[in-house]
């Protein structure tokens, strides 16, 4: 037993020396130090060598979307690197398609910054801001989902297409490194002095937990945004909106702006919960198909729960979206949910005979 536990000791104390000498070597191999970023031959900005394009550009204040935070899965931060940026990378071929490499589009969160860069972004994200806020109000609305109202005071308005989204910056707390994670916007953007953001708890998840242990009422929080294209066309076209959990935001407020513009074109809302328990907003939406002449709200649940009396939808939400719509072509589509129902939700729509360029959504 004494031989087993001194094997032990010694593995682990080789363990212990093999991982030092790794962070001492990272810290000496790759210190690249002071590194210039040339911003569309315009400005210069110098950074410390070592981190992503998108973190180097975030810490300089100019802000690039990603709603993945930066996992390189949504491919929303692609940015020109016209020179320094090195070869493409494995993780980034899927999100690249010949004609982005051949003009230098990189994803700028798999871009390391070992030396100097020149790149291009378009003008108009250099105009993106940071908002310092108060978070004044937070609501529960299931046992996962809270709604965080964000007082904006510097600068203390923003305007904001209804649909789109900021990137709420999660500090660093326990073990957990700091990022950032994109929200849509819930409220309604008639009132320019707040943001209402619906977050769902992602186990795990660092800027969730953040939210959910550590942010209080009172609390100091920093956005920045507002990004994304999801947001009404300018047709007549009746309209159907698919969500489901946290994808309630952009829906809320876009119907929000639909009250406030008097906009009468027919719409009917999908919402999909795996229980009863996970519906909210359902007197809101009342009030919407209430105020708002051809609204037709359609919660759907997928499997009530023990005890849980529900009469309305059930199964998926694309299987309600079947049995109550038969022919979907003189249609648009408006989706916010996860990439799984959002796939699912196109096909159906295509299926019935919605043109697949009709359709909206911002995949996160």
């Amino acid at each position: 037993m004494t031989e087993i536990l001194l094997s032990v000791l010694i593995v682990s104390a080789i363990a212990a020396v093999l991982a030092a000498v790794l962070v001492v070597a990272q810290r000496f191999m790759a210190n690249y130090g002071e590194c210039g970023i040339k911003v569309n031959d315009s400005k210069t900005i110098t950074v410390q060598g070592g981190s992503t394009l998108l973190e180097s550009l975030s810490q300089n204040k100019i802000f690039i979307p990603s709603a993945c935070g930066g996992r390189g899965t949504c491919a929303y931060c692609k940015v020109k690197v016209l020179e320094g940026g090195g070869p493409v990378v494995p993780t980034e071929e899927p999100y690249l398609d010949a004609e982005e490499k051949k003009n230098g589009v990189r994803l700028s969160c798999q871009v390391k910054v070992r030396n100097d860069l020149r790149i291009e972004i378009p003008e108009e994200l250099l105009s993106i801001r940071e908002y310092a806020c108060t978070c004044t109000k937070i609501i529960d609305l299931t046992h996962d989902i809270k709604e965080f109202r964000l007082e904006l005071k510097e600068p203390a308005e923003m305007s904001y297409i209804p649909g789109q989204y900021v990137q709420l910056f999660s500090p660093a707390y326990d073990d957990k490194e700091e990022v950032y994670r994109a929200y849509s916007i819930a409220s309604d953007p008639a009132d320019k002095k707040y943001v209402d953001l619906v977050i769902r708890l992602v186990p795990g998840g660092i800027c969730t937990t953040w939210c959910f242990e550590h942010l209080k009422e009172g609390g100091e929080v920093r956005i920045n945004g507002p990004y994304g294209k999801f947001g009404l066309s300018g047709s007549e076209a009746p309209m159907i909106f698919v969500a489901g959990g946290s994808g309630m935001a952009p829906m809320k407020c876009i119907l929000h702006h639909m009250k406030n513009s008097g906009n009468k074109r027919k719409t009917t809302y999908f919402f999909g919960a795996n229980q009863v328990r996970e519906l909210f907003y359902l007197d809101l939406m009342k009030e919407f198909e209430q105020s708002l002449d051809s609204f037709h709200f359609v919660p759907v649940v997928s499997k009530p729960g023990d005890g849980e009396k529900w009469e309305g939808e059930t199964g998926l939400v694309t299987d309600a979206l079947r049995r109550n719509v038969k022919d979907a072509a003189g249609c648009e589509g408006y989706l916010c949910g996860s990439p799984g129902m959002i796939d699912a939700a196109v096909k159906v729509l295509v299926e019935l005979g919605m043109p697949e360029n009709k359709i909206f959504y911002d995949k996160f």
